[in-house]
């Protein structure tokens, strides 16, 4: 699998990437891609994609923070899901940051929704590689998300907060 790193500059060059970007996560769940784009410069976000030859398989964004990695983002293409990819995009993200630990916040699966099986399909990928549960909530809007965390640190509700206030210096959302 080959990564290119996406930066401001070129991040309006894949069409298909902010495709992807836009129909992997609720709409609420996006920072809007023209607000995120600038935010790899302001933030140092890690944006990266990858490729099989040269077709497109997913992308992550990761905010480096401290001594955490904040996962953003994780996507990988519909009709290449359930075939190892995944699994191989994570190691590669997880590697180039070996020692430090990372943190993720997705929805929970305790609150009842219409997406519930896409929620326990998510939270079981991350249990089978590693990631556990922090037994942590927080509520946006009317969506209860959970963190989970990977590595030997240990998050609390005020880190989530501290890295929620670090994003607010540079995106706000309503």
């Amino acid at each position: 699998m080959i990564t290119k790193q996406i930066t401001t500059a070129n991040a309006n060059d894949n069409k298909q990437l902010e495709m992807l970007y836009k129909t992997s996560f609720p709409e609420q769940e996006q920072i809007p891609w023209d607000e995120l784009v600038p935010l790899i410069d302001k933030m140092y976000l890690d944006f990266t994609t990858y490729y099989e030859k040269d077709e497109i398989v997913g992308f992550t964004v990761v905010f480096p923070y401290k001594t955490l990695n904040w996962f953003w983002y994780f996507a990988v293409k519909p009709e290449l899901r359930g075939q190892g990819k995944s699994q191989k995009m994570l190691t590669i993200v997880t590697q180039k940051y070996k020692g430090k630990s990372f943190f993720l916040d997705l929805e929970s699966t305790k609150q009842k929704c219409e997406n519930m099986e896409q929620r326990i399909s998510r939270h079981a990928f991350y249990l089978r590689n590693g990631f556990k549960d922090t037994n942590i909530y927080k509520k946006y809007d009317d969506i209860e998300m959970t963190v989970m965390v990977l590595g030997d640190n240990k998050i609390t509700l005020q880190d989530w907060d501290n890295m929620l206030a670090e994003l607010r210096k540079f995106w706000t959302w309503n």
